[in-house]
């Protein structure tokens, strides 16, 4: 404190220098005088404690312990104390050593990669580079000479002796000058030396060698000069590769793209719990949000992120981490990888396939393989025309048919070439929705779903009945499904386009009927049921097929509502959205449900060429183990006689006949089904009759005496009439279109 004191001197003093200005201490507190008591204040002295807070309901209050538990209170376990260790040690080995199939891709890309390398210089070396050698091979021939005569006469030396004799020091430059002579006179020897020693060499290279040694010496010589004679900025070989621009990521860069988004605000912003790195052909990122942010606020700026970034949407890919709710993990492709062809599939180099276990089927966003299995489960594939929809559900078909054990029933509503050579191995096979050469697709459906479905519920009652030594759990094992004569093999049934069979008008509703019992219940027996379409909406797909799907497969749609409808409802709030997904990305697709991880899968290629090369194979595979059957081995189905009667004897009914006796009609029926009819044409009339009114029976169709003249006599036979056929059929389909 600086006080300002102005006084006027007594006469009685000597005049002195004035004082104008003093420091003082100012105390805090006053000192309590020697005698008195304390807390006593005495006039003119003052006292006071101050207290932190005015809150007045704080007096009498003391001071809590802290709120936070000691360390000690929970020491680490040793769980956890491995845990730790374990998650912070690095691997010995990278992945792609430790793991066959990444040991097998890194080999394929390193010959396929080196091969196309010595194949460029290989067709390069003899029109461009040995001219550009030979152009540049005097100007090499003289920098060597050059730089020689400069070694051999102290060329080095010379700025030194310049500089003394600027300086005038005549001491320093016969220094100079005998180091120089001496120097000059040793390289000059060895020069010569050098010099006579590479002349015979040239001589004795020239006479005694053989012409390929002196022509792979005079290349080499050749080679070596023009590399020296080649311009800096001109290299004498090409690049074999283009670098493409790779984006230096920094933390600036992050930090602005999250507040580009507005994750962030100025109070709070983002944390780096690892640094930024390279993760293969981009870079991996791991940002902390701030409190009360989560990954689903990142997925939903997601595009505003890329925007932030200076990259394409399709270059930034989110993954959740489950260490916590805000924690985020990005990987930023260099370039857009799924516009990037996944290659051709490896199927074309299998000679045959374990269905039981995953199989090839593309790989993700960053060339890791993707695995693809059927088992125990269905499959939905959608996405508009002409986007891979059907090559990417044909490639499982294709796995399928390489293992031998596996039935397939296949069928294409759109009567496509690309599902016709599975003609080859495919147990029950149709194409299109319109009858041609005597077949009704429809119907040939309609047929295989009635045996399939009856096929699911003996299984059911097969597995139950038997031995634990052989059905342990009571479900079908690798063991069960390969023995022929339990006839329990594992089975896909495809339908492409399936819209077109759902939408048929007399049949539809019996075979979306069909269709979701069998996706509902059958995989649990080792039937598969892999459905695509293009119009995945209610009326063409109905959600009650949808919905029994446990997989899903989403390939480009047109808008999120109907990517949605294809993955299931609250796909796009977890960041699924086949939409987003650009028309040059053939083949890509969002999958779902398939396992415990959702994401993007780029899928290999097998054109029509590789599907015949793949199904040959296939056939005579099934030919040497004897499983090929049905339509591929000329079987017919078998026949329905519980279900198809009604139909038969309807079919077999003429125009306008109103009465038929029954004998008449089982004749009929034998004609038509030899080999189902055909005993009871064999008995005497009125067993025939009998036969054929035990089977109409449970449908409700009775027998009446039946009258007709025959050469002038009355005969009284039992048979049907058409009116009460026709009632019953009609009651039969009223009741299934309800079903």
């Amino acid at each position: 404190m600086t006080e300002t004191t102005t006084f006027t001197p007594s006469p009685d003093q000597p005049e002195a220098e004035p004082q104008s200005a003093a420091v003082l201490p100012f105390p805090l507190k006053k000192k309590t005088p020697e005698g008195a008591a304390p807390g006593e204040v005495k006039p003119g002295e003052w006292e006071a404690e101050l207290p932190d807070t005015d809150d007045p309901e704080v007096e009498g209050l003391a001071e809590g312990v802290p709120v936070d538990p000691p360390r000690e209170a929970y020491p680490p376990s040793v769980a956890e104390w491995m845990q730790a260790r374990d998650k912070a040690r690095i691997p010995v080995l990278p992945d792609w050593v430790k793991l066959p199939d990444q040991r097998k891709a890194v080999r394929k890309w390193a010959v396929r990669h080196y091969s196309a390398v010595v194949g460029y210089h290989a067709v390069r070396l003899p029109c461009i580079y040995t001219p550009k050698v030979l152009a540049y091979s005097p100007r090499g021939a003289w920098r060597w000479s050059a730089s020689i005569g400069r070694w051999v006469f102290d060329a080095e030396g010379k700025s030194l002796r310049i500089a003394a004799v600027a300086a005038e020091d005549a001491a320093e430059y016969l220094k100079l000058s005998r180091q120089r002579n001496d120097r000059v006179r040793l390289r000059g020897i060895i020069a010569a030396l050098g010099g006579f020693v590479g002349l015979v060499a040239v001589l004795t290279l020239y006479f005694m060698a053989p012409s390929w040694l002196v022509l792979l010496s005079v290349a080499t010589l050749a080679t070596a000069l023009g590399l020296s004679g080649a311009p800096a900025d001109r290299p004498l070989i090409d690049m074999a590769k283009v670098t493409f621009r790779k984006r230096k990521l920094s933390s600036d860069i992050v930090i602005r793209a999250h507040e580009a988004a507005k994750l962030t605000t100025k109070d709070q912003t983002i944390a780096f719990p690892r640094p930024i790195g390279r993760d293969g052909d981009g870079w991996r990122v791991v940002v902390d949000l701030p409190y009360g942010r989560t990954f689903e606020d990142a997925l939903n700026a997601h595009t505003r992120l890329a925007s932030g970034m200076d990259i394409a949407p399709t270059q930034l890919f989110l993954d959740k981490d489950e260490t916590s709710g805000r924690r985020v993990s990005y990987w930023i492709a260099d370039r857009d990888p799924l516009a990037v062809p996944s290659g051709r599939s490896p199927l074309l180099g299998a000679t045959r396939v374990d269905f039981w276990k995953p199989f090839p089927w593309g790989v993700d966003e960053r060339g890791n393989p993707v695995m693809a299995t059927m088992l125990w489960l269905s499959l939905l594939v959608g996405a508009v025309p002409r986007q891979g929809k059907t090559f990417s559900a044909r490639t499982i078909a294709l796995a399928a048919a390489l293992d031998p054990y596996v039935r397939l029933y296949v069928f294409d509503g759109k009567a496509s070439p690309d599902w016709r050579r599975f003609a080859l191995v495919a147990h029950r096979i149709g194409f299109g929705i319109v009858p041609k050469n005597g077949i009704d697709p429809v119907a040939h459906l309609l047929t295989s779903l009635r045996e399939l479905k009856a096929d699911v519920e003996d299984r059911y009652h097969r597995l139950s009945e038997l031995p634990l030594h052989i059905c342990p759990e009571g479900k079908l094992t690798p063991e069960i499904s390969r023995d022929k004569k339990l006839n329990m093999p594992l089975t896909l049934f495809v339908v492409d386009e399936v819209q077109e069979y759902l939408q048929h008008p007399e049949h539809g509703k019996e075979i979306l009927a069909l269709l979701v019992y069998l996706a509902r219940v059958a995989p649990a027996v080792g039937v598969s049921v892999m459905t695509s379409t293009q119009k995945p909406d209610d009326k063409a797909c109905p959600s009650e097929l949808r919905d029994q799907h446990q997989a899903r497969f989403a390939l480009r749609v047109g808008a999120y509502q109907v990517s949605d409808t294809i993955l299931g409802a609250g796909s796009y709030s977890e960041g699924l959205d086949a939409s987003k997904l650009l028309k040059s990305h053939k083949g890509v697709g969002l999958l779902k449900g398939m396992s415990d991880d959702s994401g993007i899968v780029r899928t290999y290629l097998a054109d029509g060429r590789d599907a015949e090369r793949i199904l040959t194979r296939a056939a005579a595979l099934r030919e040497a183990e004897g499983t090929l059957s049905g339509d591929a081995a000329g079987e017919a189905p078998a026949p329905e006689t519980s279900a198809t009667i009604l139909d038969d004897v309807a079919a077999v009914l003429g125009k306008g006949e109103a009465k038929v006796w029954s004998e008449t009609i089982v004749d009929r029926l034998a004609d038509l089904r030899p080999e189902t009819y055909g005993p009871w044409a064999d008995l005497e009339p009125k067993p025939k009759a009998e036969a054929l009114t035990a089977a109409l029976k449970p449908f409700g169709v009775a027998t009446d005496q039946i009258g007709r003249r025959i050469d002038g006599k009355t005969v009284n036979k039992r048979g049907i009439k058409r009116d009460d056929l026709a009632a019953v059929i009609t009651q039969r389909n009223e009741k299934r279109d309800a079903g």
